[in-house]
């Protein structure tokens, strides 16, 4: 029988590249940053990978046995969702982690979904998502090389610190396993020269985030800043590995360039505005979901396309535009339309009683930090100069502080007793810390007391404890220091929390702004 002409349904092979040899090539694009990082972290680390990896493989596999579906497992996407989990994982996290990340990545965003080419998002992304919101903790706990505990190098740039761009680029400081930026530039690059992933996706990410940075980052075009925030922060791995994975991202180029400038605009939005610095993930995860809407509306013109036969042969093609927009999207649309008029109903009735309630609230933090007062009163200084600041950020050393309200302490006798000087810092790890900063007559601090903390339980909210915030008690100097090695023996030293040297040190840059408002405002205006 000749067998010249083998008719078959679509889809038809028409590349020599197959499925597995697409996903060998991003293992090997993978190998620079997992090397890199397992040298950097130790054994630990690669038991992570180990783990990760694994646990994908066989996940895929035992569900492909009881669901008597071909053995895709061999096709390797499994071992690289594996690995790409990996290194977005801590080296510090608990080896469970790994497993329960993998376990949810193949099983419930890949699996349940038909397998591969089926997922609607990115499955690594998905798992470290799934991570971050269960075990927030753990996965927010970093070392660096040599088993300090610390903060990411983008928190530190965010809350106003210096970090050092060379060690960011070469991925040897704080971070995940897969940090070193040039480690996967190389990678990326090499799929992009090799024709394995769409360079319309991974320079639009860069170019928009770049762009946005600049923009709107308080430094300009600054070379150094804009490298230090693209080298941390999971820029390159979301530029290179995530965003451009072929079945979360659109087909065609025009396509590919609105997702990646998407992506690039919420990372570059995400970095400055949120409460969290390291939130790619996130936008990556975002743009997956707008890529159907994408890929309906941004089409190839086809091969010999003429409008007005289009026109008389697609009879909607000529009916109003509302009535092309997808019913899902009305749907989706209504709502979000009624659950934003639930909540804005839900705030005006409640508005009145928290506002009541953060007074009191306020109130009581004065007395905690001015004991010796009697009662409170205005200054007329105090509050021209808080006036004029307009919710603004006060002076160039402090991150990201506002002077919110200050007070003058008086005792039962009427004299003078002190102030308190309420302040926030948005350099939080998780999001805006406000403190009440007492100070007696002379100066020195009396102490301090949060009135709005959301930090990590355990790890930031130890801030709260007498052992961190009673280190200002009694202290009579101009500007505190963060000591992240412990043991301090000056006054104008602060120890930090072990696992939340960022909170920690906005607290500190915190109560050097009310120490430089009330020197230079209160005392300089009396």
């Amino acid at each position: 029988m000749n067998n010249a002409l083998n008719i078959s349904s679509s889809p038809h092979a028409r590349d020599k590249w197959t499925t597995a040899f697409i996903m060998r090539a991003v293992l090997v694009a993978l190998l620079p940053a997992t090397v890199v990082g397992v040298i950097n972290y130790g054994l630990h680390a690669l038991l992570v990978v180990l783990l990760s990896v694994v646990t994908a493989v066989l996940c895929e596999f035992v569900f492909d046995k009881l669901c008597h579906k071909p053995d895709t497992w061999k096709d390797g996407s499994a071992a690289v969702t594996g690995l790409l989990l990996a290194l977005c994982l801590s080296p510090r996290v608990p080896l469970a982690l790994p497993v329960l990340g993998s376990m949810f990545a193949i099983l419930v965003v890949k699996c349940c979904f038909g397998g591969l080419g089926k997922n609607f998002i990115n499955p690594a992304l998905a798992a470290r998502c799934f991570l971050l919101i269960s075990f927030g903790s753990a996965m927010s706990s970093f070392a660096v090389v040599d088993g300090v505990t610390a903060a990411t190098p983008v928190a530190n740039l965010m809350a106003g610190q210096s970090v050092d761009v060379t060690k960011m680029f070469l991925g040897t400081t704080t971070g995940v396993i897969g940090s070193s930026a040039l480690a996967l530039l190389v990678g990326g690059l090499f799929l992009w020269v090799t024709g394995i992933i769409h360079g319309e996706i991974c320079f639009s990410v860069l170019a928009m985030f770049t762009l946005v940075i600049g923009l709107f980052g308080g430094q300009g075009f600054n070379p150094a800043y804009l490298l230090a925030h693209i080298s941390g922060g999971g820029v390159m791995m979301a530029a290179f590995f995530m965003a451009t994975d072929y079945v979360t991202s659109p087909a065609t180029p025009m396509g590919q360039l609105v997702y990646g400038m998407l992506i690039g605009l919420l990372g570059g939005v995400f970095r400055l505005f949120s409460g969290t610095a390291d939130s790619f993930s996130y936008c990556v995860i975002t743009g997956n979901l707008f890529v159907p809407l994408i890929d309906h509306y941004i089409i190839s013109k086809p091969f010999a396309y003429r409008k007005r036969a289009k026109l008389g042969r697609d009879a909607g093609a000529g009916s109003p535009w509302y009535k092309r927009i997808p019913r899902p999207v009305y749907v989706l649309t209504a709502i979000a339309a009624i659950a934003g008029l639930a909540l804005s109903g839900v705030y005006a009735m409640t508005k009145d009683t928290i506002a009541d309630q953060q007074r009191a609230a306020q109130a009581a933090s004065y007395m905690v930090v001015c004991p010796q007062a009697d009662h409170f009163e205005t200054v007329e200084a105090i509050d021209k100069a808080v006036e004029n600041m307009n919710g603004g950020v006060y002076g160039s050393d402090f991150g990201r502080v506002t002077i919110n309200e200050g007070y003058a302490a008086v005792d039962a006798d009427g004299n003078p007793a002190g102030y308190a000087i309420s302040v926030t810092t948005g350099d939080g790890f998780d999001g805006n810390v406000t403190l009440a900063v007492g100070l007696d007559a002379e100066g020195a601090v009396n102490g301090i007391a949060f009135t709005e903390l959301h930090e990590t339980p355990g790890m930031g909210m130890r801030v709260d404890e007498d052992a961190f915030k009673g280190q200002f008690a009694g202290k009579a100097v101009s500007r505190f220091t963060l000591n992240k090695a412990g043991g301090s023996t000056e006054d104008d030293q602060i120890d930090t929390v072990s696992g939340a040297s960022t909170t920690s040190g906005a607290v500190v840059n915190a109560v050097n702004a009310a120490l430089d408002f009330y020197n230079n405002v209160v005392k300089g205006g009396a």
